[in-house]
């Protein structure tokens, strides 16, 4: 839905109707700069975002970007006075292209709720979701949760070498990706024409290597003894992937989830942890007032949004209209302090609403 002149008072009023609950909840209101440095950012942002951004240059300050979302310069504005517990609310507009879906608007207002705390991350994790649970609690959603920490420490647990399980990890986000090395790791795809033709190379030193693109004969070198190391590793064991998938195919209510989790946990030690976690956070979430039987668990929800969510992930949305993007969404992302904190770091989680999306859904529309 666009902010059109027909319904501007209606969005805006209802951004402060939520920024004025976000402040009842205890948190402190800031703004960021519509216009920021790209950089180091644009890596921070999956894919899909990083080919929507607005980027311009900028004689003085360089390359530039209409603001994609609140959660990195807030991030980047806490972790430049240090890592001290905080609770944060804003509203404002983003900006992203909508190359490929005309319907859908390329600017609108959200209204954000972040909360820095190291105390307990699960109870951080259930109050975020519960103050936006309140907020969005009139309308009919359905709210869907899920955990990208237990994906992480699958792949950790992998029985296979520490440049593999990097690979898989970085490709967490891109789930297409992710099957293929999977498919490559356990030998089940063909290894791809480009990477036959580098390990039939016997000096990669010599001058009928293959120059490819900018790469040097050292870049090549050393890029050639990674593939041989790589083609000389084990598969991974089709038990392994088993495991995998079923954790992947995880896809019910929050409280069978978990209970399916541990199940699969007997055989694959190494998410035991993070399943733990997972169970902290829903006896959090029902402290909190939200049953877990009420909520939809999926192993794979959050692969396709930000890069920066490493642990718990929720949206809520419109049942049966995929075609609608989701009214709120959040996660944690505790590894975006690390990167933006300077040395510091400390645990945080957030979410954002679209208070457009509300004003439409009470609409009608």
């Amino acid at each position: 839905m666009s902010i059109t002149p027909d319904n501007r008072a209606a969005v805006k009023a209802e951004a402060a109707r939520l920024r004025d609950l976000f402040e009842a909840a205890g948190a402190v209101p800031v703004e960021t700069s519509v216009l920021q440095p790209a950089g180091t950012l644009l890596d921070l942002y999956g894919e899909d975002i990083r080919a929507r951004a607005y980027v311009t240059s900028d004689a003085l300050r360089g390359e530039q970007m209409l603001r994609p979302d609140f959660t990195v310069p807030v991030v980047q504005m806490h972790m430049a006075h240090g890592a001290e517990p905080a609770c944060y609310t804003y509203a404002g507009e983003v900006f992203r292209r909508q190359e490929d879906d005309r319907d859908r608007a390329n600017e609108y207002l959200q209204v954000g709720f972040e909360m820095f705390d190291r105390r307990a991350p699960e109870e951080a994790d259930a109050r975020v979701f519960a103050v936006i649970h309140e907020a969005v609690k009139h309308l009919p959603l359905q709210a869907v949760i899920g955990d990208i920490g237990i994906l992480m420490a699958a792949v950790d647990g992998l029985e296979t070498t520490e440049r593999r399980k990097a690979a898989l990890r970085r490709h967490i986000w891109r789930p297409r990706r992710f099957r293929a090395l999977i498919e490559r790791f356990s030998g089940r795809a063909p290894v791809p024409e480009s990477r036959a033709a580098l390990l039939a190379v016997k000096d990669p030193m010599a001058c009928d290597a293959p120059m490819i693109g900018l790469r040097g004969p050292d870049e090549i070198a050393a890029r050639i003894r990674a593939l041989r190391e790589d083609a000389a590793t084990p598969p991974l064991a089709a038990r392994e992937v088993e495991l995998l998938d079923a954790v992947l195919a995880v896809r019910e209510t929050a409280d069978n989830a978990l209970e399916h989790l541990r199940d699969i946990a007997v055989d694959m030690p190494a998410i035991a942890s993070a399943v733990e976690a997972l169970a902290k956070r829903l006896e959090a979430l029902e402290r909190a007032g939200v049953a877990p039987h009420s909520l939809e668990f999926e192993a794979s929800y959050g692969r396709t949004q930000m890069e920066y969510y490493d642990g718990f992930v929720f949206g809520f949305s419109v049942p049966k209209r995929p075609d609608l993007p989701p009214v709120a969404t959040g996660g944690r992302y505790d590894a975006l302090t690390r990167r933006l904190g300077g040395g510091h770091e400390i645990p945080a989680v957030g979410g954002v609403i679209r208070p457009d999306q509300v004003v439409a859904l009470e609409g009608g529309a």
